[in-house]
């Protein structure tokens, strides 16, 4: 039998459990990009198999690499257990003389994601010029640039999702609601990114809540700004989950509140500290999500 301290100790940790989020509690999955990696994605695919992810989001030099085989890289993900859950299909042209070209690029990465099994492409835009903040027209233009091709890529079985992005259309808030409003929903959904919404001055916990009908999927990144030891307090730059200023805490509670349901795919550009490598950034991350969000891989 058991003594009366042990019973009481065993029920005192199984009511602790019961209000700690588990893994089966989280709606979302959770997968990490290889732009880390700097373009070695077979080495990213290695390592972020053995740290227990189990999507990753590719860039479009896997296209030019595997673009007449891609079974070879599918038959590599499939080896270790990994999704392709989103792949960076590149800008969205909206001069006129570039459209046609553009469509048929974003068409040949959507048809590529296919034969590798994913369901997703992700679109961004970098026609932000000196800082000057696109007109309402551009931005429409924009919306019905993406909406005609994720028309196309829709035929294909391949999602379109749009990512708002620092020194882009779509840095502020306001732009980014913008667009989201000229965009078909059936054609373009979100992918949000909460350290760009962040820093171009949106609060990104609110928006998980405001574009959840539109919501495919999310960037989880974090920001520091200002730069430490930089006098310009405009400075920034990407960081491991938990060393910037993003309410990451307040994120996540937002899309548990949401019970969202897509990928929440760890994002971080570059290495910060060149002391490091990926897959150490890549731990520093994991171990914010395992400590502060309870994530079980």
């Amino acid at each position: 039998m058991l003594s009366r301290r042990r019973f009481l100790a065993q029920n005192s940790l199984l009511a602790l459990a019961a209000f700690l989020p588990s893994a089966k509690s989280k709606t979302y999955r959770l997968g990490y990009s290889a732009i880390t990696w700097g373009g070695k994605d077979e080495l990213a695919i290695e390592e972020l198999s053995v740290l227990g992810y189990k999507g990753i989001q590719l860039r479009a030099n896997t296209y030019a690499k595997y673009k007449d085989n891609p079974s070879d890289l599918k038959q590599l993900l499939d080896a270790k257990g990994l999704s392709l859950v989103m792949f960076s299909s590149g800008n969205v042209e909206i001069d006129p003389a570039k459209m046609e070209a553009n469509v048929a690029m974003h068409v040949n990465h959507a048809r590529f994601v296919k034969a590798l099994g994913g369901s997703s492409i992700q679109l961004t835009n970098s026609l932000r010029k000196n800082n000057v903040a696109p007109t309402a027209d551009e931005l429409a233009r924009l919306a019905a640039a993406m909406n005609e091709i994720g028309a196309l890529t829709k035929e294909i079985g391949i999602q379109a999702t749009y990512h708002n992005h620092m020194n882009q259309y779509g840095e502020t808030p306001e732009e980014v609601d913008a667009l989201v409003k000229s965009m078909d929903p059936q054609y373009v959904r979100l992918l949000l990114d909460v350290a760009h919404y962040h820093q171009g001055g949106g609060k990104p916990a609110e928006a998980v809540i405001k574009y959840q009908k539109v919501l495919h999927s999310m960037h989880i990144k974090d920001v520091e700004c200002p730069i430490k030891g930089d006098s310009n307090p405009k400075s920034y730059k990407f960081v491991e989950l938990g060393q910037g200023n993003v309410d990451l805490v307040g994120v996540f509670a937002a899309m548990d509140k949401i019970k969202f349901g897509g990928w929440a795919i760890v994002e971080l550009d570059a290495v910060p500290d060149k002391a490091k490598l990926p897959v150490q950034c890549a731990q520093i991350s994991k171990d914010f999500l395992q400590g502060k969000i309870a994530y079980q891989f």
